[in-house]
């Protein structure tokens, strides 16, 4: 299991308000880094504070949407052969068509950018024929979607969340 920023589950990153994080929630989220199984008790023992504490804290955290606590696959072993990157170029506003990207289950990451893309959205599909079905049929289709432009992977190299506290 792996704790990853709530933000990049519900498309808030880079709204103003955020929740305070101290040192010891730092550390604490650090662990869960490292092992998502980790007991509290053991947690507790590496930052100084009782397991009912580390518990408490947790909760918060989950509860504030600072980290959530998942398991993270290896998308080939579980039936997703085909993964791309798309540049999304939007005439208007963005926000429908990120929310509408959003709502895709293919679609693992929907991010806003400066650049030739307004969009970049991780796609994750059964095979090719998946893959141009979500592309051409459903986000091309997008009212406010200009052009579209594919990054299929080849093959992953690195998939890490560990930058939650660096």
């Amino acid at each position: 299991m792996a704790s990853r920023s709530a933000d990049s589950r519900n498309g808030s990153a880079g709204k103003a308000q955020s929740p305070a994080i101290d040192s010891v929630s730092l550390a604490i989220i650090e662990q869960l880094q490292e092992d998502g199984r980790r007991p509290y008790a053991a947690i507790g023992k590496a930052v100084g504070l009782s397991e009912a504490a580390v518990r408490q804290r947790v909760q918060k955290l989950l509860d504030q949407g600072v980290m959530q606590i998942v398991a993270v696959t290896d998308p080939l072993t579980v039936g997703f052969r085909r993964q791309a990157m798309v540049g999304v170029r939007v005439e208007g506003d963005l926000d429908p068509v990120a929310d509408a990207l959003t709502a895709m289950a293919e679609c693992e990451y929907v991010v806003m950018t400066a650049g030739s893309f307004d969009l970049m959205v991780e796609v994750v599909c059964e095979d090719d024929d998946h893959l141009l079905e979500v592309i051409n049929k459903r986000i091309r289709a997008l009212p406010g979607v200009r052009s579209t432009e594919s990054f299929v992977y080849l093959k992953l190299k690195k998939q890490t969340y560990m930058w939650g506290t660096r």
